[in-house]
């Protein structure tokens, strides 16, 4: 595997194989293999029939990777509901048979390994695991755990915790490091869609290992990411302990392009960062909490734009006058933390050259908004900054959001008018207005939405939509049947990443990768 020679960690990718047959777990250890997998996590309690002294055999014999045993039973939230000493006699003989690891309970781990003492193979290893399915506890809490789970002989310690919020994680790296300090290798992972960041970050900090899946969908704890996207996504065997980190702060966040474009272009120029979504309830705390200058920069998306620019040290005078940030830095001098807003910067252009190709106006003259009614769809971050952008090219601005009020602050702020949503199915002053739709109206999964009826789209000569998933909203597909030019978020998507890119890295964007990088989507 190609992926196997750059190694800036020495933390294993194990894969869950959890399937109802035997023949099924061996096709599925193959795939593991292939996947770029270390090592297999074998779930016996997934299987339906399960036959101890001729299936271990079997799967060890047949496994093309180390083996790691588990079978969990229901009280640690797994499948298994029979009778406890049959369970531990099934792990004592996959470990007589050959395997390389096994994971037994804490619960049950002491007197576990006291049966076994004495008769441990070389280099067998005993894992010793606890799952918390509520929450993840305090550091000091953790720690004693740690120290529970190391007392009953484990040779290696795992943890398992629960993500209420992003901040959580916090702990379980602190945990991780210094475990690193007293040597003990730690399986240190937090469940859940907010300690996702866990499994793409346990090598930077020195975790024994991580589980990710061979399919997508199928997964053996919430949150697991494919051995796919961690290997070449995230490039996962290139993140050490001096690998910067950087992310998308947002709500929701899965469905940001951004961790492709940036992963890639970072492996292309040879930059040690990874960049991870991060989905954040609260930013102040977020931003509190990962305050190490090695968590170095962040895109901020909906709908935390304006809750970011008041926790930034220092604001660059656009970001300000527009009120919201989409970019934030950490000095790596003093761990300062400065806001920038590269958005307008994205979408206006983008605008400018569509209009420009319309009419096939020269790059040189004025700005082809010069004069042009702009109505803006949304009050919120985007839309300060396209209505900041549009009226410093000398644009007539119009705002229009569900509730007139958040439309009209707006508006007196920049000096423009404002409109409800509604208002805009009959609003014509003129002919060949522009509209920039900056909500997240028509995004997956909502695809049949749109912001404003076909009818009304006749008076525009240009429609944005700064929703780029799907490329082609039902907003832009009714603008073009209309006969507007139509711009997609993804231009004003590259046009905001480009600088963003630049200011995480010092180097030049590269913008031609950039460019074929989102063709794909």
């Amino acid at each position: 595997m190609g992926s196997r020679e750059v190694r800036k960690n020495q933390t294993l990718l194990c894969a869950p194989i959890m399937a109802e047959t035997v023949d099924k777990m061996v096709i599925n250890m193959d795939t593991a293999k292939q996947s770029g997998a270390d090592l297999v996590e074998i779930r016996l309690d997934s299987l339906k029939s399960f036959n101890p002294y001729e299936d271990l055999k079997t799967l060890i014999k047949e496994c093309p990777l180390p083996t790691l045993f588990t079978y969990r039973p229901k009280w640690e939230g797994g499948q298994y509901d029979g009778d406890e000493k049959k369970r531990l006699d099934a792990l004592r003989l996959a470990m007589e048979f050959g395997a390389d690891y096994i994971d037994v309970e804490l619960q049950v781990a002491r007197e576990f390994n006291e049966s076994i003492f004495g008769k441990k193979p070389e280099k067998f290893k005993v894992i010793v695991s606890s799952h918390n399915y509520h929450d993840t506890p305090s550091v000091e809490d953790l720690g004693n755990l740690v120290a529970r789970i190391q007392e009953t002989g484990a040779d290696i310690v795992k943890i398992a915790t629960t993500a209420l919020e992003i901040s959580d994680v916090a702990r379980i790296f602190q945990i991780t490091v210094h475990s690193q300090v007293s040597s003990v290798p730690i399986i240190a992972i937090v469940m859940g869609e907010r300690g996702f960041i866990s499994r793409i970050l346990c090598p930077k900090f020195g975790g024994f290992l991580s589980f990710g899946t061979i399919e997508s969908g199928v997964v053996s704890a919430p949150g697991q990411p494919t051995m796919k996207d961690l290997l070449t996504l995230y490039n996962f065997r290139e993140i050490g302990p001096d690998t910067k980190v950087f992310g998308i702060i947002g709500k929701p966040v899965g469905h940001s392009k951004s961790p492709i474009l940036y992963n890639e272009a970072f492996k292309s120029v040879g930059f040690n960062g990874v960049y991870v979504p991060f989905l954040v309830d609260d930013v102040a705390k977020f931003l509190q909490t990962y305050s190490s200058i090695d968590f170095a920069g962040f895109s901020c998306t909906i709908p935390h734009k304006e809750d970011a620019l008041k926790c930034c040290d220092e604001v660059d005078p656009v970001a300000k006058s527009i009120g919201a940030v989409n970019c934030v830095i950490r000095r790596p001098t003093d761990g300062k933390m400065f806001g920038y807003n590269t958005d307008y910067v994205g979408a206006i252009s983008a605008i400018e050259d569509g209009l420009r190709g319309s009419h096939n106006i020269s790059a040189s003259a004025d700005s082809p908004l010069a004069g042009k009614l702009f109505v803006v769809i949304g009050a919120g971050g985007a839309g300060k900054a396209l209505a900041y952008g549009a009226k410093e090219k000398g644009a007539q601005v119009v705002i229009a959001n569900r509730t007139y009020d958040r439309a009209r602050e707006l508006a007196n702020t920049i000096g423009g008018d404002a409109v409800t949503l509604a208002d805009l199915e009959n609003f014509h002053p003129v002919d060949g207005m522009i509209l920039a739709n900056t909500t997240s109206i028509g995004m997956q999964p909502k695809v049949d939405e749109t912001p404003i009826p076909k009818h009304a789209l006749r008076f525009y000569s240009l429609v944005f939509d700064a929703v780029y998933t799907p490329k082609i909203t039902r907003l832009l597909r009714e603008a073009e049947e209309s006969g507007a030019t139509i711009v997609s978020g993804s231009e004003m998507f590259i046009g905001q990443a480009y600088e963003q890119f630049e200011r995480f890295t010092g180097l030049p964007a590269p913008k031609q990768l950039f460019r074929k990088i989102m063709a794909k989507f």
